[in-house]
């Protein structure tokens, strides 16, 4: 295939705007078959233009993530029932630190409300998120302010964690190899989750199950690092018998979902 076709090139342009695109709503938006549609995903993967998940494609590739307002387009609903149930498991009265990502974005804002919590990030959305909290102290690291996504990173973010020991971590990762590798784009981003995950006395991870259908260069650490996993789905027999094996709590909030099956052509 050498030219796309016209509805690829839209499906492209979707893809790129919302950072997911679904073979149901794209079949009702064109008024074709769902089986028509994933030809032309299946196309524009074959390309490397898109990349194929569960129910869709996303856009984006291995080495390059997507821009952080089109990440937060993507699962909104499971990222926001991930991060209530996260926001659970911290009780009150304790501190936690909570890294860059849509994902513990979502924990920050089911933390709203609570009380007696310190709360120290290198997240500038979850800074504004909890700043009019009254009974919520936020600590911020020092450094450069990174424009696409509110993140601070660098060696000084590293030193500023390396002051603290916290009763928790919420961490994100963009992707999750079957392994149980967690993975990420930027390597002075994952060093900075590396040393939140050194300081804290439990490790919260929080994913969808669109992690495990991508992949990212740089190594954050490995998932038997983790005391808690919550997702909304863990598809994976492979990743579950990991965590299993490492004693690493998996909180699935929609288990059923697992048994789903991707629709053949």
């Amino acid at each position: 295939m050498d030219i796309m076709t016209p509805r690829q090139t839209d499906i492209l342009a979707l893809a790129r705007t919302q950072g997911r695109v679904l073979v149901d709503d794209l079949a009702a938006r064109f008024n074709v078959t769902p089986q028509t549609i994933r030809k032309d995903l299946n196309e524009l993967c074959d390309r490397r233009l898109l990349q194929r998940v569960h129910g869709g494609a996303v856009a984006g590739s291995g080495v390059e993530n997507l821009g952080y307002e089109a990440r937060r387009l993507i699962a909104q609903d499971e990222k926001r029932a991930i991060g209530r149930r996260a926001a659970e498991l911290v009780p009150d009265s304790s501190s936690l630190f909570i890294n860059i990502g849509t994902t513990t974005e979502e924990v920050a804002r089911a933390l709203q409300g609570r009380s007696g919590l310190v709360v120290i990030t290198n997240n500038i959305n979850v800074a504004n998120l909890l700043r009019p909290e009254p009974h919520i102290e936020v600590i911020v690291a020092g450094g450069v302010v990174r424009r696409s996504d509110g993140g601070i990173v660098g060696e000084a973010a590293i030193d500023f964690f390396n002051q603290f020991m916290a009763d928790f971590a919420v961490i994100g990762a963009s992707a999750i190899d079957e392994s149980g590798a967690l993975l990420d784009f930027d390597y002075r981003e994952v060093r900075v989750s590396q040393a939140i995950m050194a300081n804290a006395r439990h490790v919260i991870l929080v994913a969808d199950r669109g992690k495990l259908e991508r992949t990212a260069p740089v190594r954050i650490g490995h998932i038997s690092q983790v005391h808690t996993f919550v997702t909304d789905v863990l598809p994976s027999g492979r990743l579950a018998r990991i965590c299993r094996e490492a004693g690493v709590r998996v909180e699935e909030l929609f288990p059923d979902r697992a048994t789903e099956p991707e629709p053949q052509d």
